[in-house]
Protein backbone atom coordinates (compact mmCIF):
# COMPACT_ATOMS: atom_id res chain seq x y z
CA UNK A 1 0.00 0.00 0.00
CA UNK A 2 1.71 3.17 -1.08
CA UNK A 3 2.31 6.13 1.63
CA UNK A 4 -0.29 8.09 -0.09
CA UNK A 5 -3.13 6.12 0.65
CA UNK A 6 -2.22 5.66 4.24
CA UNK A 7 -4.53 8.30 4.69
CA UNK A 8 -7.69 5.98 3.51
CA UNK A 9 -6.46 3.09 5.24
CA UNK A 10 -6.87 2.75 9.04
CA UNK A 11 -7.86 -0.77 11.21
CA UNK A 12 -11.51 0.73 11.84
CA UNK A 13 -12.01 0.92 7.97
CA UNK A 14 -10.81 -1.86 6.72
CA UNK A 15 -12.88 -5.13 6.03
CA UNK A 16 -13.93 -7.49 8.47
CA UNK A 17 -12.72 -10.50 7.66
CA UNK A 18 -14.98 -13.45 7.15
CA UNK A 19 -13.50 -15.05 10.01
CA UNK A 20 -15.17 -12.13 12.44
CA UNK A 21 -18.30 -12.25 10.68
CA UNK A 22 -20.35 -13.27 13.25
CA UNK A 23 -23.48 -11.24 14.09
CA UNK A 24 -26.55 -13.78 13.45
CA UNK A 25 -30.17 -12.81 12.95
CA UNK A 26 -30.73 -12.64 16.64
CA UNK A 27 -27.56 -10.44 16.90
CA UNK A 28 -29.48 -8.25 14.61
CA UNK A 29 -32.92 -8.22 16.02
CA UNK A 30 -31.51 -7.46 19.56
CA UNK A 31 -29.67 -4.31 17.89
CA UNK A 32 -32.56 -2.78 16.52
CA UNK A 33 -34.79 -3.84 19.61
CA UNK A 34 -32.41 -1.69 21.77
CA UNK A 35 -32.24 1.19 19.69
CA UNK A 36 -35.81 1.28 19.16
CA UNK A 37 -36.25 1.61 22.57
CA UNK A 38 -35.25 4.89 23.70
CA UNK A 39 -37.18 8.22 24.58
CA UNK A 40 -37.09 10.19 21.10
CA UNK A 41 -39.40 6.90 19.78
CA UNK A 42 -41.85 7.09 22.62
CA UNK A 43 -42.14 10.86 21.57
CA UNK A 44 -41.62 10.21 18.31
CA UNK A 45 -45.84 8.76 18.60
CA UNK A 46 -47.27 10.96 20.82
CA UNK A 47 -46.58 13.97 18.83
CA UNK A 48 -48.64 12.35 16.24
CA UNK A 49 -51.56 12.26 18.88
CA UNK A 50 -50.39 15.58 19.54
CA UNK A 51 -50.83 16.99 16.12
CA UNK A 52 -53.81 15.58 15.90
CA UNK A 53 -54.10 11.45 14.68
CA UNK A 54 -56.36 8.92 16.34
CA UNK A 55 -54.43 5.93 18.04
CA UNK A 56 -54.71 3.81 14.87
CA UNK A 57 -53.23 6.64 12.59
CA UNK A 58 -50.38 7.31 14.33
CA UNK A 59 -49.38 3.18 14.58
CA UNK A 60 -50.01 2.90 11.15
CA UNK A 61 -48.29 5.94 10.11
CA UNK A 62 -45.24 4.48 11.97
CA UNK A 63 -45.31 1.04 11.09
CA UNK A 64 -45.48 2.34 6.94
CA UNK A 65 -42.87 4.77 8.04
CA UNK A 66 -40.45 2.06 9.13
CA UNK A 67 -41.41 -0.54 6.36
CA UNK A 68 -40.67 2.26 3.96
CA UNK A 69 -36.78 3.36 5.22
CA UNK A 70 -36.62 -0.62 5.61
CA UNK A 71 -35.99 -1.25 2.00
CA UNK A 72 -32.68 1.30 1.53
CA UNK A 73 -31.40 0.13 4.98
CA UNK A 74 -31.44 -3.84 3.22
CA UNK A 75 -30.07 -2.24 0.00
CA UNK A 76 -27.40 -0.47 1.64
CA UNK A 77 -26.59 -3.04 3.98
CA UNK A 78 -26.06 -5.32 1.62
CA UNK A 79 -22.66 -4.18 0.60
CA UNK A 80 -21.47 -4.00 4.29
CA UNK A 81 -22.13 -7.62 4.38
CA UNK A 82 -20.34 -9.29 1.06
CA UNK A 83 -17.60 -6.84 1.48
CA UNK A 84 -17.21 -6.06 5.01
CA UNK A 85 -16.45 -2.75 4.54
CA UNK A 86 -18.27 0.19 6.70
CA UNK A 87 -20.27 3.19 5.48
CA UNK A 88 -17.48 6.01 4.51
CA UNK A 89 -15.78 3.07 2.28
CA UNK A 90 -19.03 2.18 0.38
CA UNK A 91 -19.39 6.03 -0.16
CA UNK A 92 -16.16 5.99 -1.78
CA UNK A 93 -17.19 3.80 -4.68
CA UNK A 94 -20.21 6.67 -5.45
CA UNK A 95 -18.29 10.13 -4.35
CA UNK A 96 -14.68 9.04 -4.78
CA UNK A 97 -11.90 8.65 -2.50
CA UNK A 98 -11.85 12.16 -1.48
CA UNK A 99 -15.63 12.85 -1.74
CA UNK A 100 -16.70 10.04 0.45
CA UNK A 101 -16.15 12.62 3.19
CA UNK A 102 -19.10 14.74 1.88
CA UNK A 103 -21.94 12.25 2.73
CA UNK A 104 -20.23 11.18 5.82
CA UNK A 105 -19.65 14.99 6.81
CA UNK A 106 -23.66 15.60 6.63
CA UNK A 107 -24.20 11.98 8.21
CA UNK A 108 -22.30 13.26 11.10
CA UNK A 109 -23.75 16.81 11.69
CA UNK A 110 -27.43 14.84 11.65
CA UNK A 111 -25.72 12.67 14.24
CA UNK A 112 -24.56 15.20 15.97
CA UNK A 113 -28.18 16.93 16.56
CA UNK A 114 -29.21 13.50 18.00
CA UNK A 115 -26.62 13.71 20.60
CA UNK A 116 -28.24 17.68 21.23
CA UNK A 117 -31.19 16.13 21.53
CA UNK A 118 -30.54 12.89 23.72
CA UNK A 119 -28.21 15.05 25.91
CA UNK A 120 -30.80 17.55 26.71
CA UNK A 121 -33.84 14.82 27.68
CA UNK A 122 -30.92 13.26 29.97
CA UNK A 123 -30.60 17.27 31.24
CA UNK A 124 -34.39 17.68 31.66
CA UNK A 125 -34.85 14.85 33.21
CA UNK A 126 -32.14 15.98 36.11
CA UNK A 127 -33.59 19.02 36.19
CA UNK A 128 -37.03 17.38 37.25
CA UNK A 129 -35.88 15.65 39.64
CA UNK A 130 -33.87 18.10 41.50
CA UNK A 131 -36.99 20.46 41.21
CA UNK A 132 -38.69 18.28 43.51
CA UNK A 133 -36.48 18.78 46.13
CA UNK A 134 -35.14 21.88 45.23
CA UNK A 135 -38.26 24.16 43.89
CA UNK A 136 -36.04 27.07 43.79
CA UNK A 137 -33.89 25.66 40.72
CA UNK A 138 -37.27 26.26 38.95
CA UNK A 139 -37.26 29.73 39.71
CA UNK A 140 -34.08 30.83 39.07
CA UNK A 141 -33.63 34.63 37.78
CA UNK A 142 -32.93 34.19 34.01
CA UNK A 143 -29.64 34.35 32.18
CA UNK A 144 -30.27 33.60 28.73
CA UNK A 145 -31.90 36.11 26.25
CA UNK A 146 -35.54 35.58 25.02
CA UNK A 147 -34.32 33.97 21.69
CA UNK A 148 -31.97 31.30 23.33
CA UNK A 149 -35.25 30.30 24.69
CA UNK A 150 -33.64 28.30 27.41
CA UNK A 151 -34.72 28.36 31.42
CA UNK A 152 -31.51 29.00 33.78
CA UNK A 153 -32.14 25.63 35.56
CA UNK A 154 -32.76 23.42 32.94
CA UNK A 155 -29.76 24.91 31.06
CA UNK A 156 -27.59 24.24 33.99
CA UNK A 157 -28.54 20.40 34.63
CA UNK A 158 -28.00 20.48 30.15
CA UNK A 159 -24.69 21.40 31.07
CA UNK A 160 -23.90 19.14 33.82
CA UNK A 161 -25.14 16.30 32.13
CA UNK A 162 -23.52 17.33 28.98
CA UNK A 163 -20.30 17.29 30.53
CA UNK A 164 -21.19 14.12 32.00
CA UNK A 165 -21.36 12.35 27.97
CA UNK A 166 -17.66 14.18 27.57
CA UNK A 167 -16.27 12.56 30.61
CA UNK A 168 -17.35 8.99 29.08
CA UNK A 169 -15.84 10.00 26.07
CA UNK A 170 -12.88 10.34 27.75
CA UNK A 171 -12.94 7.10 29.62
CA UNK A 172 -13.10 5.37 25.81
CA UNK A 173 -16.06 3.76 24.71
CA UNK A 174 -15.62 0.72 26.53
CA UNK A 175 -16.89 2.27 30.04
CA UNK A 176 -20.68 2.20 28.40
CA UNK A 177 -21.43 -1.25 27.82
CA UNK A 178 -22.43 -2.08 31.30
CA UNK A 179 -24.74 1.12 31.08
CA UNK A 180 -26.07 -0.94 27.37
CA UNK A 181 -26.82 -3.60 29.98
CA UNK A 182 -28.75 -1.82 32.31
CA UNK A 183 -31.14 0.31 29.51
CA UNK A 184 -31.89 -3.08 28.15
CA UNK A 185 -33.74 -4.76 31.11
CA UNK A 186 -34.85 -1.19 32.43
CA UNK A 187 -36.42 0.72 29.61
CA UNK A 188 -39.14 -2.49 28.61
CA UNK A 189 -40.08 -2.86 32.43
CA UNK A 190 -40.11 0.84 32.59
CA UNK A 191 -42.36 1.09 29.59
CA UNK A 192 -44.82 -1.94 30.40
CA UNK A 193 -45.22 0.17 33.72
CA UNK A 194 -45.96 3.04 32.18
CA UNK A 195 -48.68 1.65 30.03
CA UNK A 196 -50.14 0.12 32.81
CA UNK A 197 -50.42 3.02 34.82
CA UNK A 198 -52.31 4.60 31.56
CA UNK A 199 -54.66 1.74 31.16
CA UNK A 200 -55.57 2.04 34.83
CA UNK A 201 -55.85 5.78 35.51
CA UNK A 202 -57.53 5.99 31.89
CA UNK A 203 -60.14 3.18 33.01
CA UNK A 204 -59.01 0.92 30.53
CA UNK A 205 -57.89 0.88 27.03
CA UNK A 206 -61.55 1.41 25.65
CA UNK A 207 -61.87 5.06 26.68
CA UNK A 208 -58.42 5.61 25.97
CA UNK A 209 -58.52 4.15 22.03
CA UNK A 210 -61.83 5.65 21.68
CA UNK A 211 -60.59 9.21 21.09
CA UNK A 212 -61.40 11.03 17.65
CA UNK A 213 -59.30 12.11 15.13
CA UNK A 214 -58.82 15.90 15.48
CA UNK A 215 -58.89 16.15 11.88
CA UNK A 216 -62.91 16.90 10.58
CA UNK A 217 -61.86 16.99 6.65
CA UNK A 218 -59.93 14.19 4.97
CA UNK A 219 -57.83 17.11 3.15
CA UNK A 220 -56.53 18.01 6.66
CA UNK A 221 -55.85 14.30 7.39
CA UNK A 222 -53.78 13.91 4.69
CA UNK A 223 -52.14 17.44 4.77
CA UNK A 224 -50.63 16.10 8.07
CA UNK A 225 -50.24 12.62 6.94
CA UNK A 226 -47.41 12.88 4.23
CA UNK A 227 -44.93 15.37 5.96
CA UNK A 228 -45.57 12.98 8.98
CA UNK A 229 -44.79 9.99 7.12
CA UNK A 230 -41.34 11.51 6.05
CA UNK A 231 -40.75 12.47 9.36
CA UNK A 232 -41.21 8.90 10.13
CA UNK A 233 -38.21 7.68 7.23
CA UNK A 234 -36.10 10.76 8.19
CA UNK A 235 -36.28 8.99 11.89
CA UNK A 236 -33.64 6.05 10.68
CA UNK A 237 -32.08 7.93 8.04
CA UNK A 238 -29.00 8.23 9.26
CA UNK A 239 -28.81 4.18 9.96
CA UNK A 240 -30.38 3.71 6.01
CA UNK A 241 -27.02 5.13 4.90
CA UNK A 242 -24.30 3.62 7.74
CA UNK A 243 -26.12 0.72 8.35
CA UNK A 244 -22.97 -1.33 6.73
CA UNK A 245 -21.21 -0.01 9.64
CA UNK A 246 -23.23 -2.92 11.32
CA UNK A 247 -23.85 -5.40 8.50
CA UNK A 248 -19.87 -5.59 8.01
CA UNK A 249 -20.16 -7.61 10.81
CA UNK A 250 -22.87 -10.35 9.52
CA UNK A 251 -22.63 -13.87 8.85
CA UNK A 252 -24.76 -13.82 5.81
CA UNK A 253 -27.08 -11.95 3.76
CA UNK A 254 -29.96 -13.72 5.32
CA UNK A 255 -29.18 -12.97 8.86
CA UNK A 256 -29.21 -9.26 8.40
CA UNK A 257 -32.08 -8.98 6.18
CA UNK A 258 -33.70 -11.22 8.54
CA UNK A 259 -32.70 -9.65 11.52
CA UNK A 260 -33.50 -6.20 10.41
CA UNK A 261 -37.07 -6.95 8.50
CA UNK A 262 -38.10 -8.91 11.88
CA UNK A 263 -36.88 -5.90 14.56
CA UNK A 264 -37.51 -2.82 13.13
CA UNK A 265 -41.24 -2.00 12.14
CA UNK A 266 -42.28 -4.29 14.66
CA UNK A 267 -40.26 -2.79 17.90
CA UNK A 268 -40.32 0.75 16.64
CA UNK A 269 -44.48 0.51 16.18
CA UNK A 270 -44.53 -1.94 19.82
CA UNK A 271 -42.85 0.65 21.80
CA UNK A 272 -44.54 3.81 19.44
CA UNK A 273 -47.90 1.93 20.71
CA UNK A 274 -46.98 2.27 24.16
CA UNK A 275 -46.26 6.35 23.65
CA UNK A 276 -49.56 6.37 21.87
CA UNK A 277 -51.84 5.00 24.29
CA UNK A 278 -50.20 6.76 27.60
CA UNK A 279 -50.60 10.40 25.48
CA UNK A 280 -53.88 9.46 24.61
CA UNK A 281 -54.52 8.75 28.69
CA UNK A 282 -53.37 11.86 29.23
CA UNK A 283 -55.85 13.64 27.77
CA UNK A 284 -58.37 11.58 29.83
CA UNK A 285 -56.64 12.03 33.10
CA UNK A 286 -54.80 15.58 32.71
CA UNK A 287 -57.47 17.02 30.52
CA UNK A 288 -54.63 18.16 27.84
CA UNK A 289 -52.30 15.73 25.95
CA UNK A 290 -48.89 15.65 27.13
CA UNK A 291 -46.38 14.21 24.38
CA UNK A 292 -43.49 14.59 26.44
CA UNK A 293 -42.86 11.23 28.73
CA UNK A 294 -40.57 13.77 31.05
CA UNK A 295 -43.23 16.20 31.51
CA UNK A 296 -45.85 13.61 32.22
CA UNK A 297 -43.20 12.33 35.21
CA UNK A 298 -42.62 14.99 36.63
CA UNK A 299 -46.41 15.26 37.83
CA UNK A 300 -46.98 12.40 39.91
CA UNK A 301 -47.08 13.14 43.48
CA UNK A 302 -44.50 10.82 44.52
CA UNK A 303 -41.11 12.26 45.38
CA UNK A 304 -39.42 8.97 45.23
CA UNK A 305 -40.65 7.67 42.03
CA UNK A 306 -39.64 11.06 39.63
CA UNK A 307 -36.37 10.72 41.27
CA UNK A 308 -36.00 6.82 40.32
CA UNK A 309 -36.92 7.30 37.25
CA UNK A 310 -35.48 10.44 36.65
CA UNK A 311 -32.40 8.87 37.33
CA UNK A 312 -32.89 5.98 35.17
CA UNK A 313 -33.82 7.66 32.45
CA UNK A 314 -30.81 9.93 32.62
CA UNK A 315 -28.51 6.76 33.04
CA UNK A 316 -30.43 4.73 29.90
CA UNK A 317 -29.90 8.27 27.67
CA UNK A 318 -26.73 8.13 28.27
CA UNK A 319 -25.62 5.06 27.45
CA UNK A 320 -27.99 5.30 24.07
CA UNK A 321 -26.22 8.59 23.05
CA UNK A 322 -22.32 7.22 23.77
CA UNK A 323 -23.11 4.20 21.46
CA UNK A 324 -25.27 5.67 19.03
CA UNK A 325 -24.72 9.67 18.58
CA UNK A 326 -20.59 9.81 19.31
CA UNK A 327 -19.23 6.94 18.17
CA UNK A 328 -20.02 6.99 14.45
CA UNK A 329 -19.96 10.91 13.98
CA UNK A 330 -16.55 10.66 16.04
CA UNK A 331 -15.12 8.60 13.37
CA UNK A 332 -16.81 10.64 10.62
CA UNK A 333 -14.76 13.55 11.81
CA UNK A 334 -11.75 11.86 12.42
CA UNK A 335 -11.60 10.19 8.96
CA UNK A 336 -11.08 13.74 8.01
CA UNK A 337 -7.63 13.99 9.04
CA UNK A 338 -6.16 10.66 11.09
CA UNK A 339 -3.00 12.18 11.73
CA UNK A 340 -4.95 15.28 13.52
CA UNK A 341 -8.34 14.01 14.81
CA UNK A 342 -8.64 11.18 16.76
CA UNK A 343 -11.75 9.37 18.71
CA UNK A 344 -11.68 11.59 21.54
CA UNK A 345 -11.18 15.02 19.66
CA UNK A 346 -14.30 14.00 17.38
CA UNK A 347 -16.08 12.99 20.14
CA UNK A 348 -15.75 16.49 21.59
CA UNK A 349 -16.35 18.13 17.97
CA UNK A 350 -19.61 15.97 18.08
CA UNK A 351 -20.49 17.36 21.63
CA UNK A 352 -19.77 21.29 20.58
CA UNK A 353 -21.65 20.79 17.78
CA UNK A 354 -24.84 19.14 19.84
CA UNK A 355 -25.09 22.12 21.89
CA UNK A 356 -25.64 24.84 18.86
CA UNK A 357 -28.57 22.57 17.11
CA UNK A 358 -30.40 23.91 20.12
CA UNK A 359 -32.02 20.43 20.97
CA UNK A 360 -34.46 22.18 23.30
CA UNK A 361 -36.16 24.25 20.67
CA UNK A 362 -36.00 21.15 18.11
CA UNK A 363 -38.52 19.09 20.76
CA UNK A 364 -40.05 21.85 22.25
CA UNK A 365 -43.16 20.80 20.57
CA UNK A 366 -44.18 17.86 17.91
CA UNK A 367 -44.06 20.50 14.73
CA UNK A 368 -40.38 21.56 14.91
CA UNK A 369 -39.69 18.18 16.17
CA UNK A 370 -41.12 16.60 13.01
CA UNK A 371 -41.85 19.28 10.58
CA UNK A 372 -38.11 21.48 11.26
CA UNK A 373 -36.07 18.44 12.37
CA UNK A 374 -37.09 14.84 11.19
CA UNK A 375 -38.13 16.06 7.59
CA UNK A 376 -35.33 18.72 7.09
CA UNK A 377 -32.33 16.26 7.91
CA UNK A 378 -34.47 13.87 5.39
CA UNK A 379 -33.78 16.23 2.84
CA UNK A 380 -30.45 16.02 3.10
CA UNK A 381 -29.83 12.34 4.26
CA UNK A 382 -32.44 10.85 0.90
CA UNK A 383 -30.25 12.01 -2.05
CA UNK A 384 -27.49 10.26 -0.29
CA UNK A 385 -29.30 6.83 0.08
CA UNK A 386 -30.41 7.36 -3.60
CA UNK A 387 -27.26 8.11 -5.26
CA UNK A 388 -25.38 4.68 -3.54
CA UNK A 389 -27.77 2.42 -3.98
CA UNK A 390 -28.02 3.83 -7.76
CA UNK A 391 -24.17 3.10 -8.02
CA UNK A 392 -23.84 -0.09 -6.25
CA UNK A 393 -27.39 -1.88 -7.99
CA UNK A 394 -27.92 -0.32 -11.31
CA UNK A 395 -24.21 1.12 -12.42
CA UNK A 396 -21.89 -1.60 -10.61
CA UNK A 397 -24.57 -4.38 -10.17
CA UNK A 398 -23.38 -4.90 -6.81
CA UNK A 399 -19.55 -5.48 -7.87
CA UNK A 400 -16.63 -3.18 -6.03
CA UNK A 401 -12.93 -3.66 -6.01
CA UNK A 402 -12.25 -3.39 -2.47
CA UNK A 403 -8.49 -2.75 -2.65
CA UNK A 404 -9.17 0.37 -4.45
CA UNK A 405 -11.21 1.72 -2.05
CA UNK A 406 -7.91 2.34 -0.11
CA UNK A 407 -5.88 3.77 -3.03
CA UNK A 408 -5.38 7.24 -4.00
CA UNK A 409 -5.07 6.36 -7.51
CA UNK A 410 -7.32 3.86 -8.43
CA UNK A 411 -10.59 3.38 -10.16
CA UNK A 412 -12.41 5.61 -7.58
CA UNK A 413 -10.15 8.53 -7.71
CA UNK A 414 -12.54 9.99 -10.16
CA UNK A 415 -10.75 13.94 -10.47
CA UNK A 416 -8.39 14.35 -7.81
CA UNK A 417 -10.58 12.12 -5.47
CA UNK A 418 -14.01 13.73 -6.04
CA UNK A 419 -16.87 12.24 -8.43
CA UNK A 420 -18.13 16.05 -8.87
CA UNK A 421 -20.88 13.89 -10.71
CA UNK A 422 -22.62 12.36 -7.80
CA UNK A 423 -21.77 16.20 -6.08
CA UNK A 424 -23.77 17.70 -8.67
CA UNK A 425 -27.04 14.99 -8.32
CA UNK A 426 -26.56 15.18 -4.69
CA UNK A 427 -27.42 19.18 -4.93
CA UNK A 428 -30.26 18.55 -7.35
CA UNK A 429 -31.36 16.17 -4.83
CA UNK A 430 -31.79 18.85 -2.48
CA UNK A 431 -32.87 21.84 -4.45
CA UNK A 432 -36.07 21.24 -4.67
CA UNK A 433 -36.84 20.65 -0.75
CA UNK A 434 -35.53 24.37 0.14
CA UNK A 435 -38.31 26.52 -0.64
CA UNK A 436 -40.33 24.27 1.61
CA UNK A 437 -38.09 24.81 4.18
CA UNK A 438 -37.29 28.39 3.90
CA UNK A 439 -41.08 28.67 4.13
CA UNK A 440 -41.36 25.97 7.25
CA UNK A 441 -38.80 27.93 9.56
CA UNK A 442 -40.47 31.42 8.52
CA UNK A 443 -37.25 32.86 6.49
CA UNK A 444 -39.59 33.43 3.78
CA UNK A 445 -43.00 33.97 3.47
CA UNK A 446 -46.23 31.12 2.16
CA UNK A 447 -46.72 33.17 -0.77
CA UNK A 448 -43.01 33.70 -2.17
CA UNK A 449 -43.29 30.53 -3.87
CA UNK A 450 -45.79 28.69 -5.90
CA UNK A 451 -47.75 26.05 -3.28
CA UNK A 452 -46.56 23.52 -4.96
CA UNK A 453 -42.82 24.14 -5.00
CA UNK A 454 -42.97 24.74 -1.41
CA UNK A 455 -45.72 21.44 -0.97
CA UNK A 456 -42.18 19.29 -1.80
CA UNK A 457 -41.29 19.54 1.23
CA UNK A 458 -43.46 17.57 2.49
CA UNK A 459 -41.90 14.53 1.19
CA UNK A 460 -38.46 15.81 1.19
CA UNK A 461 -36.84 12.36 1.70
CA UNK A 462 -38.61 10.71 -0.99
CA UNK A 463 -38.43 13.71 -3.56
CA UNK A 464 -34.33 13.73 -2.94
CA UNK A 465 -33.99 9.62 -2.92
CA UNK A 466 -35.57 9.57 -6.49
CA UNK A 467 -34.42 12.58 -7.97
CA UNK A 468 -30.62 12.36 -7.27
CA UNK A 469 -30.46 9.03 -8.26
CA UNK A 470 -31.96 8.98 -11.43
CA UNK A 471 -29.89 12.34 -12.31
CA UNK A 472 -26.88 10.50 -11.09
CA UNK A 473 -27.39 7.35 -13.13
CA UNK A 474 -28.02 9.86 -16.35
CA UNK A 475 -24.66 11.49 -15.58
CA UNK A 476 -22.95 8.66 -15.01
CA UNK A 477 -24.15 6.91 -18.47
CA UNK A 478 -20.46 8.18 -20.00
CA UNK A 479 -19.03 6.16 -17.42
CA UNK A 480 -21.00 2.95 -17.19
CA UNK A 481 -18.86 0.78 -19.63
CA UNK A 482 -15.23 1.53 -17.22
CA UNK A 483 -17.68 1.74 -13.72
CA UNK A 484 -18.98 -1.91 -14.36
CA UNK A 485 -15.59 -3.64 -14.26
CA UNK A 486 -15.08 -2.49 -11.14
Amino acid sequence: MSAASKSLYSEDLAPVPLSKRTWNTWNYSALWISMSLCIPTYMLASSLIDGGMNWWEAILTIFIGNTVVLVPMILNGHAGTKYGIPFPVMARASFGVRGANIPAMLRAIVACGWFGIQTWIGGYAIFLMLKIWMPSLGTMSQLFPAWVGLQTGPAITFILFWLLNMFVVYLGVESIKKLLVFKAFFLPLAALSLLLWAISAGHGLGPILAQPSKFTLDSDFWNYFFPALTGMVGFWATLSLNIPDFTRYAKSQRAQIMGQAIALPASMTLFSFIGVVVTSATLIIYGQTIWDPLVLAGKFESKLIVSIAMIAVAISTLATNIAANIVSPANDFANLSPAKINFKTGGYITGILGIFIFPWKLIADPTGYIFTWLIAYSSLLGPIGGIMIADYYFLRKQKLVVEDMYEEQGRYTYSKGFNYLAIIALLLGVLPNVPGFLTTIGLVGKDVFWHWISGLYNYAWFVGFFVSGFTYLIFMQGEKRSVQHG
